[in-house]
């Protein structure tokens, strides 16, 4: 069977890029040994975000005398907990595959491997033809050397959604997005949790004010946070040990680690046709096509920043590209970070570290959500917005959330940077009232020193 693209792979970079490329006309086939919608549907961004709400649900039962709502008493049934969540993966899997049929598209449940630049083999030795080939392949969790994965004492993401029971305590390894969602969900529920991190931080790789106020909330929440901390072996038993740099040692029922994800460039026939690498991932141009020229590479196999809308996005540029539409290559100065934690973090452009290293003279704004209404009313009053404006000429550089619902209210100040907008098309935007979105107006302004309510 000959195609116009193949695309190996049916995360969210293989299978919206398929979709695109049908809708332009084009003959796709999808090459998927898993399920499709890749680890993001099915074991990561989805399912963890339902044992989130979950966790956000029971947090509210159990603190809803303070709005004047008795619960005298109530259960956590785990199992139902667990089963909602691969309810929601399951559905959307067969979702996609609905989709992939409406538009025409081959897919093929097999592994696939590249021969040659137009040729993938199949599990059953066929042999199926393309003018393009898209890999998207994704990624998997990042094990410590030396320490590997057996999945019951220490486990990875995936086990972490569906375990039997409630561990009493967990450790977590690794304090990046993965791990401080774990964090909320099994501290909600319960866990003794305690969160170690090599770097001096939690979350490193947001703007540092933001870190120290999740921290100051987890501590709050009685999660135990070690930071600048290395781990340097763990023992498995009946109380698993993991052992620090400094002889430290910690007790859990389980250990969770959470520190990374190692791209799927394994085995898929990349010697074959010397494509070339870059920092263990493959080297890409800004239309995403490797050395060979008719093959591209999109998702976490192409490197960093390892998020699923980046995977989607690239995986449309992609279907654009080949179709001969003409198309702007890829911003990643502008792709938003989400965190799912309670309260959520979101954050896109600059931290205020990055700015002043690049040497940008500053104007820097900080808004409370404590001091908002809809907050107040909510009760949810934690958290900031900090803007970062460059003094010379107003550019919006970057923006850094944390408090309720930020990973929605980041979109605003995406579109305004897609825009090149400065300070004054945000004060000349009129936000509703009462509503979150107020914070980044007031941070603007009190970045200009013009914020009204504090």
């Amino acid at each position: 069977m000959n195609y116009d693209i193949i695309v190996i792979g049916g995360g969210p970079g293989g299978y919206v890029s398929a979709i695109r490329a049908a809708k332009l006309g084009l003959k796709v086939a999808v090459v998927e040994k898993n399920d499709l919608g890749g680890i993001c549907c099915n074991w990561g961004c989805i399912p963890t975000k339902s044992l989130l709400h979950n966790a956000y649900v029971l947090d509210l039962v159990k603190n809803s005398k303070k709005f004047g709502i008795n619960i005298p008493s109530f259960s956590i049934d785990w199992k139902k907990v667990v089963k909602r969540s691969r309810d929601v993966a399951k559905r959307l899997n067969k979702g996609i595959e609905y989709l992939l049929n409406k538009n025409k598209i081959d897919y093929i449940p097999s592994f696939g491997k590249l021969i040659d630049r137009n040729t993938v083999l199949l599990d059953d030795l066929k042999k199926i033809k393309s003018n393009y080939i898209i890999i998207a392949t994704g990624g998997r969790s990042k094990e410590i050397p030396g320490i590997p994965l057996d999945k019951k004492n220490i486990i990875s993401s995936r086990e972490a959604m569906s375990l039997n029971e409630i561990p009493k305590e967990l450790i977590i390894i690794g304090a990046g997005a993965i791990g401080a969602e774990f964090a909320s969900i099994y501290s909600s529920f319960g866990s003794k949790v305690t969160l170690v991190e090599g770097l001096s931080r939690i979350l490193p790789n947001e703007d540092s004010d933001v870190s120290k106020e999740l921290e100051k909330i987890f501590k709050r929440k009685k999660i135990n946070i070690l930071t600048s901390s290395q781990v340097k072996e763990v023992k498995k038993g009946k109380k698993n040990q993991v052992i620090l740099s400094d002889n430290t040692i910690l007790k859990a029922d389980k250990v969770l680690v959470a520190i990374g994800v190692n791209p799927n460039v394994e085995n898929i026939g990349l010697n074959n046709l010397n494509i070339k690498m870059k920092n263990g991932f493959i080297d890409i141009n800004k239309y995403m096509q490797t050395n060979i020229d008719n093959i591209y590479a999109i998702g976490d196999v192409s490197g960093p920043p390892l998020l699923a809308h980046t995977a989607s996005f690239e995986g449309t540029l992609v279907a654009e590209h080949i179709s001969g539409k003409k198309v702007e290559p890829m911003d990643y100065n502008n792709v938003p970070s989400c965190t799912y934690t309670h309260p959520e973090v979101a954050s896109v452009g600059l931290s205020e570290e990055e700015a002043l290293s690049e040497g940008f003279e500053l104007n820097v704004g900080k808004f409370p959500f404590s001091a908002l209404g809809k907050t107040l009313a909510e009760g949810d009053r934690d958290g900031f917005v900090k803007i970062i404006y460059d003094k010379k000429y107003g550019e919006l550089l970057g923006c850094h959330i944390i408090g309720k619902n930020a990973t929605n209210l980041i979109t605003e100040v995406s579109i305004a940077r897609n825009l090149e907008s400065t300070f004054t098309e945000l004060l000349n935007t009129i936000h509703p009232h009462p509503t979150l979105s107020e914070a980044i107006h007031e941070a603007t302004a009190d970045a200009f020193n013009e914020a009204i309510h504090i």
